[in-house]
């Protein structure tokens, strides 16, 4: 179930976004039996949509004899619980169907800490009464897995404890992961995070520039744990990569709070690899939701590149299985040559490449390489023992090549960001730039 805002303007059309809440859907497991979109000058504060659509919905129940309604937006408890009264079949948001499939996906510790986290903290204004109604039908799975229902039947105060014990746990781990990009910084080896809209290829990229092995999957969020390798640029220095959640639209704000730890992986980036998929027909939109997401963490001031992917498929002439029109003609190879042109022209630093064939993956990281060091200028700088601070900035803001002890004071060789380089002017043996 959709809704279209008239007096709001989104950047995605209504039925775009209820199909990719159904792509959700299937990522949970569940059959779609179908779908339908209300337009609305604002929603209903009982129901969301109005009481004609909730007519129509409970006739479709009589017809189809489904047991779960998706809705694409968030519901307040209240109108959750009159649309299940109303329609006896049990009501999901968006919000409680992406907390199901983080549930399902999160491996590590710190991804399961988080993801139980964000769905306490949506479960906690609708613990009253929730879903008594339907316990006779014994309805439970998509929206309900994770801390599960004895913990939703338990007292408020139980569960403030739980949040409070979740939040300090996941507060050990961002000072865990603070010291681990501290010694990271120390060694001179600068850090890319690659974001994008979820399923645009990221952990294929990974896997193709690195070897790893993370999961790889054609589902919306089938990974969900960071991941980070090292990887050799063409000049031959180390670099890590850093594979981040996706994003996605209408993201819910308990999963951007509740990853706050791992999110800090994109702020502390020296550099942002924003991977698109080329080949889907709501790029632009989910470009934009991307830029939305990163302008939120405040990392959007940061230097990109962008890696148009799955150019493949477009050179075999065809777009994603099920894109095109029935009775529609595959685009001619001009028409694809022409469409990758225009999005390279719209984004800077741009390149195209396969990451499933390993095609422009050289020129993605010789683009990599420029980009990383533009903003950097090569010293060798004498730094007095009295002042270890000017040392620790050039470990923690700038590159090391090479660093020596001698009476005069510690030698150091490398590269420094140009807008810290008055710090080290006083004590600048030769610059190389």
């Amino acid at each position: 179930m959709g809704v279209e805002l008239k007096r709001k303007r989104e950047l995605w059309r209504a039925e775009d976004s209820v199909e990719e809440l159904a792509q959700l859907a299937r990522t949970a497991g569940i059959e779609v039996l179908g779908s339908t979109i209300q337009r609305l000058q604002a929603p209903n504060s009982a129901t969301f949509v109005g009481s004609g659509k909730v007519e129509e919905l409970r006739a479709w129940g009589r017809e189809l004899e489904y047991d779960v309604l998706l809705f694409d937006d968030e519901l307040r408890p209240r109108q959750q619980r009159n649309l299940e009264q109303e329609l006896d079949v049990k009501v999901v948001d968006r919000t409680a169907l992406i907390l199901d499939i983080f549930a399902r996906h999160a491996r590590t510790k710190e991804g399961r800490l988080q993801v139980e986290l964000a769905q306490y903290e949506y479960r906690l204004p609708r613990l009253t009464r929730m879903w008594t109604h339907l316990s006779r039908q014994g309805v439970g799975g998509v929206g309900l897995r994770g801390p599960g229902e004895t913990q939703l039947e338990s007292d408020r105060r139980e569960i403030g404890r739980r949040i409070a014990s979740l939040k300090k746990q996941l507060e050990d781990v961002r000072v865990h992961r603070r010291q681990y990009r501290n010694r990271r910084k120390k060694a001179g080896v600068p850090v890319v995070a690659i974001v994008g809209y979820t399923n645009a290829g990221k952990s294929t990229l990974l896997n193709a520039l690195s070897g790893a092995d993370v999961l790889v999957e054609d589902k919306l969020f089938a990974t969900l744990d960071p991941t980070t390798r090292r990887v050799t640029l063409p000049d031959g220095r180390p670099v890590l990569f850093t594979d981040t959640v996706g994003f996605i639209h209408k993201l819910p704000t308990q999963l951007v709070a509740s990853f706050r730890a791992t999110l800090e992986e994109i702020n502390e980036a020296d550099l942002l690899l924003h991977i698109l998929d080329i080949t889907h027909p709501n790029v632009e939109e989910q470009s934009a939701t991307v830029e939305r997401v990163l302008r939120e963490l405040g990392a959007h001031n940061k230097p990109v590149v962008t890696a148009l992917n799955k150019i493949d498929l477009l050179e075999n002439g065809s777009f994603e299985e099920g894109e095109e029109e029935v009775g529609e003609e595959p685009p001619e190879e001009g028409d694809v040559i022409e469409r990758v042109l225009e999005t390279m022209v719209a984004y800077p630093n741009c390149v195209a490449i396969s990451a499933e064939e390993r095609i422009g993956l050289e020129q993605l990281l010789q683009r990599v390489q420029e980009v990383l060091w533009e903003g950097f200028r090569s010293v060798m700088v004498v730094l007095p023992y009295s002042n270890d601070g000017l040392l620790s900035l050039f470990h923690q803001q700038g590159l090391v090549d090479r660093e020596e002890y001698s009476e005069r004071g510690v030698t150091v060789e490398g590269r420094v960001p140009d807008r810290l380089i008055h710090r080290f002017e006083p004590y600048l043996v030769q610059s190389t730039d």
